[in-house]
């Protein structure tokens, strides 16, 4: 936009003024513009050109100020993105991290859980084998035990049926 008002620009200092004068008009010579008397209206033209330059020179001044306004707004964005980038780069590695760390601990308590639930099975294994070789015992003890007393009991009844027999038979 700067170049286009550079291009459509009126003149604003003397030089520029001449540069773009009609021929006749640059055919004076330094001297003979010196020569002339200064009226008031030159006077009030000369300020008007210097305020106009003065003017154009603030634009320029004023659009450059923007442009390196915008270079360093360009340049606090990049940083600004950068930095979100390095933050969100370690969030991903610490999450990572604390992930792994999770899964390590929970493998772990796993571990521990499953060897003592092993250790559990085993202890109620032998605990129950123990009941069990105990009851058996005790069921073979039982068993001879009535056995000995059904034979005893046969005994007894066989002894009882010879007494009867041998008293019938005298």
């Amino acid at each position: 936009m700067a170049d286009q008002k550079d291009r459509t620009k009126k003149p604003s200092t003397p030089e520029e003024l001449e540069a773009e004068a009609p021929a006749a008009e640059v055919e004076e010579t330094p001297a003979s513009v010196e020569e002339r008397p200064k009226s008031p209206l030159d006077e009030v033209m000369s300020q008007a050109e210097r305020a106009y330059a003065a003017y154009m020179d603030a634009e320029r001044q004023v659009a450059k100020a923007y442009h390196e306004n915008e270079v360093q707004v360009a340049k606090a964005y990049k940083r600004a993105e950068q930095q979100s980038y390095r933050a969100y780069e370690a969030a991903l590695d610490q999450a990572m991290k604390d992930r792994d760390e999770a899964i390590t601990k929970a493998a772990k308590a796993r571990e521990n859980v499953i060897a003592r639930a092993e250790e559990a099975f085993k202890s109620a294994e032998e605990a129950t084998n123990r009941a069990y070789e105990s009851a058996l015992a005790e069921a073979a003890r039982k068993r001879e035990e009535n056995i000995g007393k059904a034979w005893k009991v046969r005994d007894d009844t066989i002894e009882q049926a010879w007494q009867i027999y041998s008293k019938i038979a005298r």
